[in-house]
């Protein structure tokens, strides 16, 4: 034990040393040293030429020989000739005169940005816009309203509300619109209240990550310290609150979608759905799309937090956007410290210290002479003794009487985090880590192999997640099992642990006795990766206003990245039915050459090959639909002009020899030229099994002007050696590559 104690200690010691260091401050030989950036220009033709070699001399001439070596932390030897190095002020003093040298400057700590997933997308806040373009376009927001006071919808600067802009400002009496947030409305039937105000914060969480203006130094209590930003911060915002805190009223929804279609946005953000999909007859949100798609709106849904079970995806009409959710770069960990400085890292989002360096720690087993010892491990309702929990961290097997905890007295609560669970991290009430277990054993360990143990649990820090972007665990899934030839979701964008606005009027942590209010607040969710699409789709149209809804679409499905998807860090399985075209890339997204363009006759068209009634089509329409007529030519779902191209095959057996059943489908598809004038575009095709054929007819499209259309046939074929074939087209012109996902499925697949 004394081996493993001693050990314990060096490791923690030498964490330390480290965090001092990358701090830029280091005390060595009690000289205080800094991290200095040494820059010295362009590097020299000289193949010979040595930069490292340079830099360790030019440090051996102002340090000790013996601690040169260990002063320098890093060499700058491909674009620029410099390095950074542990200095004195003195010792950067003498370098600064060096004829090398070009000059020498203190290394500052920069944070990461709040709104980090932007910057991972490769979507940085200077990226050209057309700022007058973005301000004539309007963002509707159903949620559950927004803060009109937040930073993030200032409006200092903004020019007039478009012209075309029809809808008004009834928020209720507490509430004013501006020049940023140009519209509001509630529904009684949905909130039960009297203004559009945010008090929940989840409405201004999603509007801010569409649309939200730059905001410098934003955190959740020092966390993620940064800037805040929306995906166009130029945009106009309608909010529509829809949502209380006991769920989101159907009738409300609807009005919506009437109002804002009324009203005149450009593109709907709706995070919100429900958790199992439903028919489209009776999926409402699919209803009030359809509406809105006849205009020309484009709407954008989270595709749901019903993950990693298949069949999820409750977001399944092809006029909706459904969006999946996926990690980011950073990671929000919180690190308990026990008694014996080792250092354990959790889950968790916490801005609570705790008094003095360490806490005398009680597990549940110990507070209760009344519970059985397996429910008091877990801390169950009714099992702890306030008299041995107060003012001391708790350890329990289980978080899931956390309430339990904190009315008991405890000061913290160090708990295992089920396996079942995300691996992501929420903001809790009070000062808490959730372990994976087998960190948890460790922390047990240390409990039982001590008479007084201690611990302490630190505030949250931000790291670096080298496996991003994988599918978030509770990202809804397909296959479609409303229409099983459309793939969903159809994009996946960042949705773990997002920092953006939200209502101080609301718990940063959803608890009645956390008290905190904040303006930013950290979330998880689809929720929040739909209005990163929203943003993006912003983008795209601001730059192509005369584009329909379903070019920005496919422009931004075509553009997307399937090959950056981490796809062997997935535990629930990570293919199309869980990520659709790939991740978002909104730079690409607006220059993608081709588009597939999908018209709402073709959707009238798709319902009544979807065995739909005429009296349904007419009614979803409100056109006089006879599903028979020579002017409706039913068209089945793999048909359907969509930037992806799925089928499910009814039964593929396997037979008793080993080449399996053969397969072969067809998909037609026809794309619009919206690159250059004279272009000539060549398919390539790529299949992920070795019993797949993919045949492209014609392998090349010429087009001759802008807006011309080609069509074209893709035929996949080969043999059921596995439940589900995977396969992709790419559209190549030299310039631009428009890539589609292709699925062929077996309706008893699993994933």
């Amino acid at each position: 034990m004394m081996a493993a104690t001693q050990s314990s200690f060096w490791c923690f010691a030498l964490f330390s040393l480290y965090v001092y260091i990358v701090r830029g401050s280091f005390t060595i030989a009690n000289e205080d040293r800094k991290e200095y950036i040494v820059y010295m220009g362009s590097l020299p033709s000289d193949p010979k030429y040595s930069p490292k070699s340079h830099h360790l001399s030019m440090l051996r001439g102002v340090v000790s020989s013996s601690y040169a070596g260990q002063s320098l932390i890093r060499s700058y030897t491909r674009s620029f000739n410099g390095f950074a190095a542990l200095l004195t002020d003195k010792e950067a003093a003498k370098l600064s005169s060096d004829e090398n040298v070009v000059s020498v400057f203190r290394s500052e700590t920069l944070q990461l940005h709040t709104t980090e997933s932007w910057d991972f997308m490769g979507f940085p806040e200077n990226i050209d816009r057309n700022l007058t373009g973005e301000g004539e376009v309007i963002i509707g927001v159903l949620d559950t309203g927004i803060w009109p006071e937040s930073p993030s919808f200032d409006d200092h600067g903004f020019g007039p509300v478009p012209k075309r802009w029809k809808g008004e400002c009834q928020g209720g009496s507490d509430f004013k619109c501006n020049k940023k947030i140009i519209g509001a409305r509630f529904y009684d039937g949905s909130t039960g209240g009297s203004s559009c105000r945010d008090t929940i914060g989840h409405g201004s969480h999603t509007a801010s990550i569409a649309g939200g203006r730059p905001v410098k130094n934003t955190s959740f209590y020092g966390i993620a310290e940064g800037l805040a930003r929306g995906g166009a911060p130029s945009a106009r915002i309608a909010a529509y609150q829809v949502c209380s805190t006991i769920g989101c009223s159907t009738a409300g929804i609807l009005g919506a979608f009437d109002d804002a279609v009324a009203d005149g946005v450009d593109i709907l953000s709706v995070s919100l759905g429900r958790q199992q999909p439903v028919s489209i007859e009776e999926d409402t949100i699919a209803i009030g799309a359809f509406h809105a798609t006849e205009k020309g709106i484009l709407v954008v849904q989270s595709a749901g937090n019903s993950g990693p079970m298949v069949g999820s995806t409750a977001s399944n009409a092809p006029w909706l956007f459904s969006v999946a959710a996926s990690t980011t770069n950073r990671k929000i960990m919180t690190k308990v410290v026990l008694g014996n400085s080792k250092v354990l890292e959790g889950y968790a989002v916490n801005s609570f210290k705790l008094k003095g360096s360490q806490v005398p720690v009680v597990y549940g087993a110990e507070t209760t002479s009344d519970c059985a010892p397996d429910l008091a491990k877990l801390c169950e309702r009714g099992c702890l003794d306030k008299n041995l929990v107060k003012g001391k961290i708790l350890l329990c097997q289980s978080s899931d009487y956390l309430v339990d905890a904190y009315e008991a007295g405890a000061v913290g609560l160090v708990a295992q985090k089920s396996p079942s669970t995300p691996n992501i991290s929420a903001v809790l009430p009070f000062a808490i880590s959730l372990l994976p277990s087998y960190q948890f054993e460790l922390a047990e360990s240390y409990y039982d192999s001590n008479k007084k143990p201690t611990m302490n649990i630190l505030t949250s820090h931000s790291k670096k997640d080298k496996d991003a972007p994988i599918v978030a665990e509770f990202s809804s899934r397909g296959p479609n099992v409303v229409i099983p030839d459309i793939l969903k979701p159809d994009i996946i964008a960042p949705g773990t642990e997002i920092l953006a606005a939200f209502s101080p009027k609301s718990s940063p942590s959803d608890y009645g006795f956390d008290k905190r209010s904040v303006f930013y607040n950290i979330l998880s969710g689809t929720s929040m990766s739909c209005p990163h699409v929203t943003g993006a789709a912003a983008y795209v149209k601001s730059i192509h206003p005369d584009w329909s809804a379903s070019a920005i679409k496919s422009a931004l499905m075509t553009t997307a990245a399937a090959g950056r998807m981490n796809t062997s860090k997935s535990k629930h399985g990570h293919n199309e039915f869980s990520y659709g075209a790939g991740h978002l890339d909104p730079v690409k997204a607006a220059n993608p050459g081709i588009v597939y363009r999908t018209t709402y006759q073709d959707y009238i068209n798709l319902l009544c090959g979807m065995n739909i009634s005429s009296s349904m089509a007419t009614k979803m329409s409100g056109l006089n639909i006879t599903c028979d007529d020579k002017k409706v030519q039913p068209l089945k779902a793999k048909d359907l002009n969509y930037p992806s191209m799925a089928a499910q095959i009814e039964e593929l057996p396997l037979t008793n020899n080993t080449n399996g059943a053969e397969f072969k489908v067809k998909f037609t598809r026809k794309v619009t030229n919206v690159g250059l004038p004279n272009s000539t575009y060549k398919a390539k095709t790529t299949c992920h099994h070795t019993a797949c054929k993919i045949n492209v007819v014609p392998e090349q499209l010429s087009f001759k002007a802008l807006n011309e259309e080609k069509s074209f046939v893709v035929t996949v074929a080969g043999k059921n050696l596995e439940s589900m074939v995977s396969a992709s087209l790419e559209w190549d012109d030299g310039i631009h590559v428009a890539r589609s996902p292709i699925v062929v499925y077996a309706k008893t697949m699993s994933v």
